[in-house]
């Protein structure tokens, strides 16, 4: 299920890449991903710093990074280095994961404290391929070795390149690919010869995430291992496209096309951070990050952060890993419309959505009773505004999952139950 053959183009998004030797982009608006709206967004770019730029989504951030004294709580008594502590990371018994942090007040998070909890849980990624080298970011995902970060971190490797992971502590280690997931700019690699002091990350919900809540981005920007950022979260369900391709007929292909219904944030995210993690003020990991919004790039360079980055929700992302790690190959949920954006009468008002131009017999959608002509403009109730928006929400559930699409149809508002169903091999 992807958009059909759409008037309008988002702009799309770069791979954000620090390329050790930089290839200048196609085009100076970076071609990656094609999803049409009826009004522009800036374009993007991912973030990792592979040998080449590739086009990318919305993503790039204001860095902040807090500094406060911080009292520091192993599971015991500790001792603190502030009279007045801000906050307690406390190791979690029942799990080995990284501890989780209890900040003393909502408004002003200790940082400090975050940071040395997560610090140990994120890892550089460096990769040497054909066409050069680059690095980027992982977060470890289990103590046996499994490293999650974003698939345009790694891509290329496989062909005769070389992988190395480097621990926050300076320990290197050779990885190799277990599984990717180009749709949704995911992979996982594995360690050889993993360590046994591993520390994996603490997940958090990325659905309890609210607009305005303070995150840090942590990862390898520009080279520079164990950088943190600090900002809010800006937006929620933000659809970014980061790579498309078409069928002979028009119709894009949602197998390659990277549709992320994306966290965005305001925490500096740079070339290198791509694959690393955003994390709430507890230290739980909420989202990969994977790309920045631009204003465009000039032949041969690369802009930095404005303000706006874009993550996976570890939801999707916790998903991906696991079935990558079960059998190096992720299954998708699956509607079976193909749609393209429109405007449409609702009540006195008049709204955006994305209108079902097809329907594909013994799908998902047909058996739900979606008709040529539908438009929906909500799943669960999150406003859908444009095709891309509808592949977005898709794209972040499981084969199995009950829906509720919000639809005009004739006029009319209606809500159809829809179960997706695995997404056929192409």
């Amino acid at each position: 299920m992807a958009p059909e053959n759409e008037t309008q183009q988002i702009p799309q998004a770069d791979y954000y890449s620090r390329p050790a030797t930089p290839e200048p982009p196609s085009e100076p608006t970076t071609p990656l991903g094609t999803a049409t709206r009826t009004e522009p967004r800036p374009e993007p770019r991912r973030d990792s710093h592979l040998g080449q730029t590739l086009g990318a989504a919305l993503l790039a951030a204001v860095l902040a990074s807090g500094g406060t004294y911080a009292f520091t709580h192993a599971g015991e008594s500790g001792s603190s280095t502030s009279t007045t502590p801000t906050a307690t990371a406390t190791t979690n018994s029942n799990q080995n994961t990284s501890p989780t942090v209890t900040q003393g007040s909502a408004s002003a998070p200790d940082w400090t404290t975050v940071a040395g909890a997560v610090a140990p849980s994120v890892v550089s990624i460096d990769v040497t391929t054909a066409q050069g080298a680059g690095a980027g970011s992982g977060v470890v995902f289990d103590d046996q070795g499994h490293v999650l970060t974003n698939n345009h971190v790694v891509e290329g490797a496989g062909g005769g390149g070389s992988i190395t992971v480097t621990l926050s502590d300076g320990r290197t280690y050779p990885a190799t690919v277990v599984g990717t997931d180009p749709s949704t700019d995911l992979a996982v690699v594995k360690l050889t010869g993993a360590p046994k002091d591993l520390v994996p990350i603490s997940l958090g919900n990325s659905d309890a995430l609210k607009v305005g809540a303070p995150v840090m981005a942590v990862g390898n920007p520009l080279g520079l291992s164990g950088t943190v950022t600090t900002g809010i979260v800006s937006a929620l369900n933000r659809p970014v496209s980061t790579g498309s391709s078409e069928s002979p007929s028009g119709q894009q292909s949602p197998s390659d096309e990277v549709v992320t219904n994306a966290i965005q944030t305001s925490a500096a995210i740079n070339p290198g951070n791509s694959g690393g993690a955003l994390v709430n003020a507890k230290g739980e990991l909420v989202g990969i990050n994977s790309s920045i919004a631009s204003l465009g790039q000039s032949s041969g360079s690369q802009s930095g952060n404005i303000g706006i980055g874009f993550a996976i929700p570890v939801k999707e992302a916790k998903s991906i890993a696991e079935q990558l790690i079960d059998s190096g190959k992720a299954q998708h949920a699956f509607l079976g419309v193909g749609t393209r954006d429109t405007v449409v009468t609702d009540g006195n008002a008049k709204r955006a959505g994305a209108q079902v131009m097809s329907v594909s017999g013994g799908t998902p959608a047909a058996n739900a009773g979606l008709q040529n002509g539908d438009v929906v403009i909500a799943v669960d109730g999150q406003r859908v505004d444009s095709a891309i928006a509808l592949v977005g929400q898709i794209r972040e559930m499981k084969a199995g999952d009950k829906t509720t699409l919000t639809i005009i149809r004739d006029g009319a508002r209606k809500d159809v139950s829809v179960t997706l169903a695995v997404k056929p091999a192409s």
